[in-house]
């Protein structure tokens, strides 16, 4: 009967050995779960770039950290964004020259990536494809031909030059690329517009086509004047880019898919 009495014994602390790893891991699972809830809500959250508005500076297939905490909190932090409180907590004004993800003004529930070229106060103006701030042309040194790639994989030859933004609340200016293309229209003749208060003026890089800013109508896709409480976080690094010319299928081909150069890039 001993080795009977041995047996049993050892059977229920096996039983309950395995109730203990089964709750051991449970623990570990929440505890991991809410850590990442932490992390993306307070401190970075990942974008993915669908389209080409931003290019030079962000190509589409780009992976971001966006860090939540550059201008403080409001209810867009939050998932599913409840409607806890108005305005921002810890808020703080963006720089002039920023990379920032806000949601869109028409449909709060769109992430939008644009730069930040406009604050309260100032005058923003396209005068034949020139940005004017305050009244004085922003410079954009030519640097050659630049062909984009958009989300659609088709190719299209436009001029790059790299734009000097001048900084705000004492900050060096900003320099990065601008990618034009020989158009007309509304984008790039505007009237002057003046930033309300509380208020941002966004554009993107790829100024010839990009649903920013300089559309002010009534139309589902205008922009507008962008209100502070809309602000997401910051660009910060990129710490994942791919391709996507091949489909998903080809597994093979991922590793050339990989923008290995862009990995772990810094946006400025």
């Amino acid at each position: 009967m001993k080795p009977k009495d041995e047996s049993v014994t050892t059977q229920g602390h096996g039983t309950a050995r395995k109730g203990e790893s089964l709750f051991d891991f449970v623990r570990w699972l929440a505890s991991v779960i809410l850590l990442v809830l932490v992390v993306r809500t307070f401190l970075y959250e990942p974008f993915n770039i669908p389209s080409g508005s931003m290019i030079p500076t962000l190509q589409v297939g780009d992976y971001l950290w966006v860090s939540k905490y550059s201008y403080g909190y409001s209810k867009y932090s939050f998932p599913l964004s409840p409607n806890l409180f108005q305005g921002r907590v810890w808020g703080a004004e963006p720089h002039r020259g920023d990379v920032a993800v806000f949601r869109f003004t028409k449909n709060p529930s769109i992430d939008y990536v644009k730069r930040i070229v406009g604050l309260p106060g100032d005058h923003i103006q396209m005068r034949a494809g020139q940005l004017y701030l305050n009244g004085t042309a922003v410079p954009c040194a030519p640097e050659g031909e630049y062909v984009e790639q958009d989300e659609y994989h088709m190719g299209r030859s436009g001029h790059l030059c790299r734009e000097t933004l001048p900084g705000s609340a004492g900050r060096s200016p900003v320099v990065h690329g601008v990618l034009l293309f020989p158009e007309d229209g509304q984008r790039n003749d505007t009237p002057d517009y003046i930033v309300p208060p509380g208020y941002f003026f966004a554009m993107g890089d790829n100024r010839d086509h990009s649903a920013d800013s300089r559309f002010m109508g009534d139309a589902d896709q205008d922009l507008g004047f962008v209100p502070m409480e809309n602000l997401v976080g910051r660009a910060g690094m990129i710490f994942f880019s791919v391709d996507m010319t091949h489909p998903i299928w080809q597994f093979w081909a991922w590793p050339t898919e990989i923008r290995w150069a862009r990995l772990f890039h810094v946006v400025h």
